[in-house]
């Protein structure tokens, strides 16, 4: 299989991101957005999808997280969508349960050419890390979009919000280390009956 490598870069006049991503890596990471808690759910991505993530992001910050977390989903989006290919020999398919003391999330992906977020997150609180949890479902939709993925995103229980995001973070990890795994049985096919995803 081809080395499923990718950088993307995206400017706009609110945000400057460049985005590597190796699917085929061991977890390593390194990110300057600006955004600490930002950074530590992005590192949750890399060491549990087993991925190569190396993130650059200059934003304006100085009016909020918005635009560069939402903007780093859909530069995220477009660097899997490029890694992946045409998909041919990859499990397609991905899901995750994950545990963190007192919470629990579920997350289940399918890369099928088809953008759609099913996100159910009852945050207990509004702000984690001085982050504003209600960013999380922009980052994800600006990752759909641009991923051509279905993503459903469940928080099953939980008391504690970062625990709560971070169970999600931790299970869209591993996830996605499922789906782009290469299927040895698929014989470089596309997983689909249609012939194309």
């Amino acid at each position: 299989m081809a080395d499923r490598i990718a950088s993307v870069e995206r400017n706009t006049l609110e945000t400057q991101i460049q985005i590597t991503l190796n699917l085929d890596g061991t977890g390593v990471s390194e990110f300057s957005t600006g955004i600490a808690f930002f950074e530590h759910m992005l590192d949750q991505v890399a060491r549990h999808g087993l991925v190569d993530l190396r993130i650059q992001a200059t934003g304006d910050l100085e009016i909020d997280d918005h635009h560069t977390v939402e903007d780093v989903g859909i530069t995220l989006g477009q660097a899997f969508a490029k890694a992946v290919g045409d998909k041919k020999g990859m499990t397609r398919y991905g899901h995750a349960y994950v545990p963190l003391d007192e919470a629990l999330s579920r997350v289940v992906i399918d890369f099928s050419g088809r953008p759609g977020l099913h996100y159910e997150v009852p945050f207990t609180r509004a702000v984690v890390g001085g982050f504003d949890v209600d960013l999380f479902r922009e980052f994800f939709q600006g990752f759909v979009n641009h991923a051509q993925c279905t993503l459903h995103i469940d928080n099953l229980k939980g008391d504690n919000s970062h625990h709560q995001i971070e169970t999600v973070f931790k299970a869209f990890g591993r996830a996605l280390r499922m789906a782009v795994t290469p299927d040895p049985r698929m014989g470089g096919i596309i997983p689909s009956t249609k012939g194309s995803l």
